[in-house]
């Protein structure tokens, strides 16, 4: 069939107008510097998704200086002119972009790195940054008042970053929703033991330092990475299920202990396979350290960090988090009851296991012990805010919630629930609505009042 003059010219215009829709639309344009949290709306970055982040780090505890390449591997998910990535306080001194040296500007801790040639969307991309500096440790009211991030300890370092200092010590996409594989290689002087995340690969000496590698092989939180460095009493083995274990003891803490850390990780880890799912990482353990400076303990992903062990409870809720946390993660922070109020919630399963106390008498024992008229009530579970997102109200207000939510659908469809979530959301990030949707669905349940009670009001529930 054969086009008049004039049809020929139509199609001409209308194939030249659709060339120009397409051109405009893979322009290349400025990744975004934050993903838009609104509690962090810097942290994170728009434009491009991380995959793997290839650490070397370099430590001397004596003058307290990082020295770090990073190598980010990432997808771009639209087409870029350039991208961010966030880094604090640290110098840099070189940015290669696939191998050829970028251009790079900095705006706090934003870095916007520029390519020599734009990213096109749905291409592979590797961003090299060399820098250096001494840490500095973040402080404010967020972590119950407490330092975090990277802390000098008297043998080296304590590195525990929740909810925003991974970016103290390696330059990244900080934020929980951009999960990524790790390989962290530490430097650290000859004497001293570099604890991080995975499993170990190698380590060995030369010329007055110590050489170590872990790899983390599956999806982590920038928060979840750490570094940990100092004199350690190290025991290896399996857990009665088979899981591989490690655990890195100061040998200032290890006399004074109470608590047999090897022995609780082992049991915990096997029992909240049973019930939360399989175990969701290659191995378990912990890392406890002596910094009194932090008044907390983090779910480090697969060795939770303390600063010292002050209870076995402690154990049981941060190896929680190695489901409820690590695996699962929260894809705002507002969401953060996902993980503290679960935690909280094993802590009285673990009671109920060993016999010494019902869930269901936890639960009361929280809801008598604050007055109606204590500010315990006045945090809104589901969006606690920046500066109050640890608030006790999270952890035990959310765990009132699942109580609950127990009660409401009955045993049977609740310990359904709780590996059904872990398993929809297997190294991924998830929200309170998707929680409750499952929750129904499971239950077979209209849930809505239950959890616009416990988490999305202020005040004291009546019972």
């Amino acid at each position: 069939m054969a086009l008049s003059r004039s049809a020929r010219l139509g199609a001409l215009a209308t194939a030249a107008a659709s060339f120009l829709v397409i051109a405009a639309s893979a322009a290349p344009t400025q990744g975004a510097p934050g993903i838009g949290d609104s509690y962090f709306p810097r942290l994170g970055n728009g434009g491009f998704d991380a995959s793997h982040y290839d650490l070397d780090v370099a430590y001397a505890p004596g003058t307290g200086r990082l020295d770090g390449r990073t190598t980010l591997t990432a997808r771009a998910t639209r087409t870029l002119s350039s991208f961010d990535l966030d880094l604090q306080q640290l110098e840099i001194t070189r940015i290669e972009v696939d191998g050829r040296r970028a251009e790079f500007t900095r705006d706090g801790d934003e870095v916007t790195v520029t390519p020599r040639h734009s990213l096109r969307e749905g291409r592979d991309f590797r961003v090299t940054v060399t820098y250096g500096g001494v840490p500095q440790s973040l402080g404010g009211p967020i972590v119950f008042g407490s330092r975090y991030g990277w802390m000098k300890t008297d043998d080296g370092v304590f590195v525990a970053c929740e909810p925003n200092a991974a970016s103290t010590w390696f330059p990244s996409s900080d934020h929980p929703s951009d999960k990524a594989t790790y390989d962290i290689r530490i430097k650290a002087p000859e004497g001293l033991t570099a604890v991080s995340n995975g499993r170990l690969v190698s380590t060995y000496d030369r010329g007055g330092s110590t050489y170590t590698h872990w790899r983390e092989s599956r999806p982590m939180a920038t928060y979840l990475a750490t570094a940990t460095i100092g004199k350690f009493d190290v025991r290896t083995g399996r857990t009665p299920g088979g899981i591989p274990v490690y655990v890195a003891v100061d040998p200032v803490l290890k006399n004074g202990n109470s608590v047999d850390v090897y022995a609780v990780t082992s049991a915990v880890t096997d029992y909240w396979s049973q019930v939360f799912g399989p175990y969701p990482f290659e191995e378990t353990g912990a890392i406890v350290d002596d910094m009194p400076e932090a008044g907390f303990s983090l779910e480090v992903q697969s060795k939770p960090a303390y600063s010292a062990v002050r209870s076995e409870t402690t154990i049981v809720h941060e190896l929680a988090h190695q489901w409820f946390g690590d695996s699962v993660s929260v894809a705002r922070w507002k969401d953060i009851w996902l993980n503290e109020g679960f935690a909280t919630y094993a802590q009285w399963l673990w009671a109920e296991h060993q016999g010494t106390r019902t869930a269901h008498d936890s639960f009361l024992a929280a809801y008598g012990a604050r007055p109606a008229d204590s500010a315990f009530w006045q945090i809104e579970v589901a969006d606690p805010q920046r500066d109050t997102m640890f608030a006790s109200a999270v952890y035990q207000r959310g765990a009132m919630a699942l109580q609950a939510l127990r009660e409401r659908i009955g045993d049977t469809a609740f310990f359904r629930l709780l590996p059904a979530w872990t398993a929809l959301h297997r190294y991924g990030n998830a929200d309170t609505a998707g929680f409750v949707r499952l929750a129904e669905r499971i239950s077979g349940q209209q849930l809505d009042d239950l959890f616009d009670t416990w988490l999305f009001t202020t005040g004291k529930p009546a019972l």
